[in-house]
């Protein structure tokens, strides 16, 4: 569908009206208090995880632990992810990491000022770039998230399945063609978001007391809820952990997740993942360093059934604690290690797995 005809009739006073409903209606939000890229760069890569409300805690708690990018720079991976958990992605914590320590040691502590050299640092796309460059150096360059595609495709009536790549370059062009009407690039791109997220909601948009509504397309055509257009997610992958929780008096066995799959570099329990649930922990086949440790020890309580869901996955869990002897003769297999619960606390965990933990062993 051609926007042009509706972009020309509210060319200049779209940015005006949600820059004047921003002014009235923004969250105050600690990152909206600086200029400074190390806090906008940090604010913008948690919010991405989560949503404002869950995200403002995780923000405080970093900026009170690494207060400027060199701070995060010397801090140990395994104290950066143990802050980051519980929002996912932790590759995104771990480029978070890596980030800084370019930004400290490469670039004497200062970020690049301006969207293209923004879109070099690891870590940083589109979005990220933008939101940067224009809040903390004022670069007249629109963001454009999930918020900004629903506001343009109501307003404006683009049909387009955001999903594509054409549907990108429209919504793109679109919001570069609006920010050149608006007065500060940094107000208006918060304005357009900030509207996205708590005017223009995606199931009950306020249209009563919308500024736009005489020239929104969407209510004007009754199709607030079919706009934005976007294809169905992939299916999600169903599948089954089973861990056996090794205990001896006041220690637990652990294990840091290594290999390229998630939760990478975070600490859960012995694993044997099936293809589908089992019935009891008897019917799973143990490999062979693990058939001695359970003969010698003996179940302890009911099996522990969980659920995590991931963006493309979803985990149902079992957990099977196993108490061992105190004097046990077999060794752990290769890659548990004893822990106390004090020393597991600060290990950096999957959310299921802080959860169990502070249930029974809490």
């Amino acid at each position: 569908m051609n926007w042009q005809s509706g972009f020309n009739a509210l060319e200049t006073t779209f940015a005006p009206t949600l820059e004047r409903w921003y002014e009235h209606h923004k969250r105050d939000l600690p990152w909206r208090h600086t200029r400074d890229p190390y806090c906008i760069w940090l604010s913008e890569i948690i919010l991405q995880q989560t949503r404002v409300a869950q995200g403002k805690p995780y923000y405080e708690r970093f900026i009170n632990a690494y207060p400027t990018v060199a701070d995060m720079a010397r801090a140990e991976e395994r104290d950066l992810l143990r802050l980051w958990q519980g929002l996912g992605y932790y590759s995104r914590a771990r480029n978070l990491h890596q980030t800084a320590r370019y930004v400290t040691h490469e670039l004497s502590g200062k970020f690049p000022d301006n969207f293209r050299d923004l879109l070099k640092m690891k870590g940083i796309g589109v979005y990220t770039a933008a939101a940067i460059a224009s809040f903390a150096f004022g670069e007249r360059v629109p963001v454009v998230d999930g918020n900004v595609y629903r506001v343009l495709a109501r307003v404006f009536g683009i049909d387009e399945d955001i999903t594509t790549t054409t549907a990108k370059k429209t919504f793109a062009r679109l919001a570069d063609q609006l920010i050149q009407a608006a007065g500060d690039p940094a107000t208006f791109n918060q304005a357009i978001m900030e509207f996205g997220a708590i005017q223009c909601t995606p199931l009950s948009p306020d249209c009563l007391l919308c500024p736009l509504q005489q020239q929104c397309n969407a209510y004007l055509t009754g199709r607030q809820q079919r706009l934005p257009v976007k294809a169905r997610k992939a299916a999600v992958r169903e599948r089954f952990f089973n861990y056996l929780v090794f205990k001896s008096g006041d220690k637990i066995a652990l294990r840091e997740r290594t290999a390229r799959d998630v939760w990478q570099n975070l600490y859960d329990f012995c694993l044997l993942e099936t293809d589908e649930v089992q019935a009891s922990w008897r019917e799973l086949t143990l490999p062979e360093p693990l058939v001695a440790l359970v003969a010698e020890g003996k179940l302890v309580g009911s099996p522990v059934q969980t659920v995590q869901l991931l963006s493309h996955q979803r985990i149902r869990a079992v957990f099977y604690t196993i108490e061992l002897p105190l004097q046990s003769i077999v060794p752990l297999p290769v890659g548990l290690d004893w822990y106390t619960i004090e020393e597991a606390g600060q290990l950096p965990k999957p959310v299921l797995v802080t959860n169990y933990l502070e249930k029974w062993f809490g």
